[in-house]
C-alpha cells in the first residue's frame, strides 16, 4: 500500500466514532485514531507507546489480561466489556471487537463508549427495584433503607435522607437520614426542611454544598455535595429526596436527569407507602383518640396471652368506663364530649408503661393490657394511678369538667385462660364497682 493511499486509509478511520486500536504483542498501543480522545480525552499521542493496560480500570485489569491472552491466541471476540478511567479520573464502560493478526503480530480492536447506556441501564434496573420494594415492604420504616440501598448500590453516595409532607396539615418532617456507617445524624433538620421547601414548590433539583447542612459539630468541608430532588406524584409534592456525596459526583446533568427520573420512582413507592400505613391505621386505630380499636386490641390481647403463658408469668386487663359521660354529651355537645374523650386518651397513655397497650373499644369504654406484671398489686397501682388522673380537673371548651371512672381488673392466669374470660371477668368486675359505687 502506498503511502499516500495508506494516509487517506488512517484519515477516514480518524472519522469513525468508535475509537480503533493497534496494540502490539507486549501490549503497547501502536496507533490509536481520533476518536480515542472522545472517549478517554487522551490525545493519541499521549496513548502511542504505552500500555494499554494502564488505561483500564484497576479493578477490571485482571480479566482484561485474560481476555487479551484469549484474543492473541487465536479467538476473536465480540462484545467484551470492561472500565477505562479517563483523564479526568471518571471511569467510562468500553464495549470491544478484537482480534489478532499473525501477519502484523498485532492485536485490533474497536471500541465503543457504551458508559450512557450501561447508566441507563443501572437507573432503569434501579426504578425496577424500587417499585418491587415498594409491593413488598411493610412500612415506610422498612421501604426507606431499602431505597437507600438500591440507589447507593448505582452512585457512591456519603449519605441519605427523606424528607416526607403531612397529608394534611403539609409540615415537613425528616423521617430518615443515614450515613454508610450507620449514622442517623446526617444533616441539619431545620437547614434541611428550607432547601426542601424551595424544592417542593420549585419542582426543581437543587444542587449545594453548604456547609449548615451538617449537623451541628460535624466537621465543616468543602468537598461535600448534596443533591435535593423533589418527590413529585401525580396529584402532589410530597417531600423531596436527599442525597450526600463527594464534590462532583453530580456534576453530570444526565446523571441528575436520571436521578431525578428515580426520584419520581421514589415518590410513587412512598406515596404508596403513605396510603398503606393511612389504611392500616384506619382499619386499626380510632379516628378520634388514636388509641388501639376493638380489632387491634383484640390482636394485642392475643399475642400478649400468648407470651403469658410461654413465660409462666401474669398480666392483666383493666376495663375502664367513664361515669356519667353522657351528661356531658347532653350538656355541652357532642364536639366538647369529642374533645374530653381525647384528652381522656391522653391521660390513659401517661399512666402506663411503653410496652403496655391503651384501646378504646367504643364510647367511653376503654381497656388497658398491663404485660409481664409481678402481683395484682401491681395492676390495682395502676388502676388507681388511673382513677386519680381522670379526677384532675378538664377544661374543655372554657369549662371546667370533672370525670370519675369505673376500673374493673381481671388477673391471667386467676381470672382467666382466655380472652373472652379475662374480659367478661374485667367487665363484670366493672359493673360491679358502678352499681356499690365503689372502686372494684
Amino acid at each position: 500500500m502506498d503511502t499516500n493511499h495508506q494516509d487517506r486509509l488512517l484519515h477516514s478511520i480518524d472519522l469513525l466514532l468508535d475509537a480503533v486500536f493497534l496494540v502490539d504483542a507486549s501490549g503497547f498501543v501502536v496507533y490509536v485514531n481520533a476518536a480515542s480522545e472522545r472517549i478517554l480525552q487522551y490525545s493519541p499521542r499521549e496513548l502511542i507507546g504505552r500500555p494499554l493496560i494502564d488505561f483500564v480500570a484497576p479493578e477490571d485489569r485482571d480479566r482484561t489480561c485474560e481476555e487479551a491472552a484469549r484474543v492473541m491466541a487465536g479467538h476473536p471476540r465480540v462484545g467484551f466489556e470492561n472500565r477505562y478511567m479517563r483523564k479526568d479520573g471518571n471511569r467510562v464502560h468500553i464495549m470491544w471487537s478484537a482480534l489478532w493478526s499473525d501477519a502484523d503480530q498485532m492485536r485490533i480492536g474497536v471500541a465503543r463508549d457504551v458508559t450512557e447506556q450501561k447508566r441507563a441501564e443501572a437507573f432503569q434496573a434501579a426504578t425496577y427495584a424500587i417499585a418491587d420494594a415498594a409491593l413488598k415492604a411493610d412500612d415506610l420504616d422498612t421501604l426507606f433503607p431499602q431505597i437507600h440501598r438500591i440507589i447507593a448500590e448505582r452512585i457512591p453516595l456519603t449519605g441519605v435522607a427523606v424528607a416526607t409532607s403531612d397529608r394534611q396539615s403539609k409540615l415537613l418532617s425528616v423521617p430518615y437520614q443515614q450515613d454508610p456507617f450507620g449514622s442517623a445524624l446526617l444533616l441539619d433538620e431545620p437547614v434541611a426542611q428550607r432547601y426542601c421547601s424551595d424544592v417542593i414548590d420549585s419542582g426543581h433539583p437543587l444542587l449545594t454544598s453548604d456547609p449548615k447542612l451538617l449537623p451541628s459539630g460535624a466537621a465543616s468541608t468543602v468537598n461535600t455535595a448534596w443533591l435535593f430532588l423533589p418527590l413529585v406524584t401525580r396529584r402532589d409534592a410530597i417531600g423531596a429526596l436527599i442525597l450526600k456525596a463527594d464534590a462532583g459526583t453530580f456534576d453530570s446533568q444526565k446523571d441528575r436527569e436520571l436521578l431525578n427520573f428515580v426520584a419520581t420512582q421514589v415518590a410513587i413507592a412512598v406515596e404508596r407507602g403513605q396510603l398503606k400505613a393511612e389504611l392500616i391505621r384506619a382499619a386499626q386505630y380510632d379516628e378520634l383518640t388514636g388509641l388501639p380499636n376493638r380489632r387491634l386490641f383484640h390482636e394485642r390481647l392475643d399475642r400478649a396471652l400468648a407470651r403469658s403463658q410461654r413465660r409462666s408469668g401474669q398480666m392483666a386487663l383493666l376495663y375502664v368506663d367513664i361515669d356519667d359521660f353522657k351528661k356531658v354529651n347532653d350538656t355541652l355537645g357532642h364536639a366538647s364530649g369529642d374533645l374530653l374523650l381525647q384528652e381522656i386518651a391522653r391521660r390513659l397513655g401517661r399512666c402506663v408503661r411503653q410496652v403496655d397497650t391503651v384501646a378504646r373499644l367504643g364510647g367511653d369504654e376503654f381497656v388497658v393490657i398491663l404485660e409481664d406484671i409481678h402481683a395484682p398489686a401491681d395492676a390495682a397501682q395502676v388502676a388507681d394511678k388511673i382513677r386519680h388522673s381522670l379526677l384532675q380537673e378538664f377544661t374543655i371548651g372554657g369549662a371546667a369538667l370533672q370525670t370519675r371512672a369505673s376500673i374493673g381488673m381481671s388477673i391471667h392466669p386467676e381470672d382467666g385462660q382466655d380472652a373472652d374470660a379475662l374480659l367478661r371477668h374485667a367487665d363484670t368486675a366493672m359493673y360491679l364497682g358502678k352499681a356499690l359505687g365503689r372502686p372494684r
